[in-house]
Formats: C-alpha cells, sequence, structure tokens
C-alpha cells in the first residue's frame, strides 16, 4: 500500500508541473477511461444477471416473501 502511495505521490508531482491545457486534458482521459471502465463492470453484472435468470437462480416476489424467504 505505501508504495502505492509513493508512486500516486509522484504521479501528482508530475502532474503539476504540467501546463494548465494538458492537466485539463490528462482529467478528460482519465474521466473517459474510468467512465469506460464503469460501463464494463456494468456489462458484466448485466451478463451475470441475465445468466442467473436464464438458470432459473432469481427470486421474485414482494418485500414480504422475499424476506421470508432469506429467513427460513
Amino acid at each position: 500500500m505505501m508504495n502505492k502511495m509513493i508512486t500516486l505521490d509522484k504521479i501528482l508531482e508530475e502532474a503539476e508541473h504540467l501546463e494548465f491545457d494538458d492537466r485539463e486534458y490528462l482529467l478528460n482521459i482519465l474521466s473517459k477511461r474510468q467512465i469506460e471502465l464503469r460501463r464494463i463492470e456494468i456489462s458484466k453484472r448485466v451478463k451475470e444477471a441475465l445468466k442467473a435468470y436464464k438458470d432459473g437462480n432469481v427470486k421474485s416476489g414482494n418485500l414480504e416473501e422475499l424476506w421470508k424467504d432469506l429467513n427460513d
């Protein structure tokens, strides 16, 4: 964990030396990459949920029924 913090500190120091426009560009790139990674994560979860549904591993019902099922 400490090595990651040192690396992060170095990255932040280097970013501070960038021109304003370059820093804006870097932030834009990082933001878009985060958005894409999040989309990939959501897509994986949707695929898992669809598979569970197709395999019959999904429960449905109102809150009371699901709560009772969890506690039985």
